[in-house]
């Protein structure tokens, strides 16, 4: 096992140093928007999963690694939205870290947040957790560190997005019900929107297909099932969509 010194040489040699990234990994399950977050060892602290960049690694390349070490996925719906400076970081991580000279210094982190299909993800502990583990929006622990602030800046960007980008292919399944997309924009914008106009806005951005199966199993009568138009949801990625909601 390496000394508290040799661990430190060891990440000033391959990591750049002041420099991390943070990412808010948000998941769609059985009606519950979650979020990824580890739990460390041997302690009540609870994190959001994060890490440095390579010397010789472009800062889109970190993110996506440090992404399928958590997740065990990769090419995932991936933005940067945020990068955090402040002089204080430097004093939460002396708190935390304070045996380990590598992170008391002052750690400028770039905030990405991921979209991720719940059942394609094995959440996988890091070094310096114990637990790697879905937690609902409802149901947060404290946040250690400056996680929160993190995580709260991840979940306006997201609902700013939703006024001029699609958002649900990376979190729903192939096949979905109106129903069920509707309950993922009313989770992610924290409001209950009209059914009627909900349905009539979101097909009238063309990027959903109806299919001819309906969801079996209900009391009442079965509704249809869609999928994404996958040329249709990337040409509204980039050219944007209309309007709020």
């Amino acid at each position: 096992m390496l000394t508290k010194e040799q661990l430190d040489d060891h990440w000033e040699k391959i990591y750049l140093n002041h420099i991390s990234i943070d990412c808010v990994v948000f998941g769609f399950h059985e009606g519950q928007l979650k979020v990824l977050m580890l739990k460390s060892n041997n302690e009540e602290a609870w994190y959001l999963p994060g890490g440095f960049v390579l010397k010789e690694e472009p800062i889109e390349e970190a993110a996506n690694r440090i992404l399928k070490e958590r997740t065990g996925i990769d090419e995932v719906f991936l933005r940067q939205f945020h990068v955090f400076g402040d002089p204080d970081r430097s004093k939460f991580h002396n708190e935390i870290y304070k045996d380990n000279s590598f992170f008391n210094q002052r750690f400028i982190s770039i905030g990405y947040y991921a979209l991720v299909d719940f059942v394609d993800v094995t959440p996988m502990p890091d070094a310096f957790s114990e637990l790697c583990t879905w937690r609902d929006l409802d149901d947060l622990p404290a946040f250690q560190l400056d996680h929160e602030n993190i995580f709260r800046t991840a979940l306006d960007t997201l609902r700013l997005q939703l006024n001029y980008q699609p958002i649900g292919y990376s979190l729903m399944p192939q096949q979905f019900t109106m129903p069920e997309l509707q309950k993922l924009y009313e989770t992610i914008l924290d409001k209950k929107l009209d059914r009627r106009n909900f349905q009539r806005r979101i097909l009238g951005f063309g990027i959903l297909d109806k299919l001819e199966e309906t969801r079996k199993g209900g009391a009442h009568k079965a509704p249809y099932l869609y999928s994404f138009n996958l040329e249709n949801y990337r040409a509204a990625l980039k050219e944007g969509l209309q309007g709020g909601w």
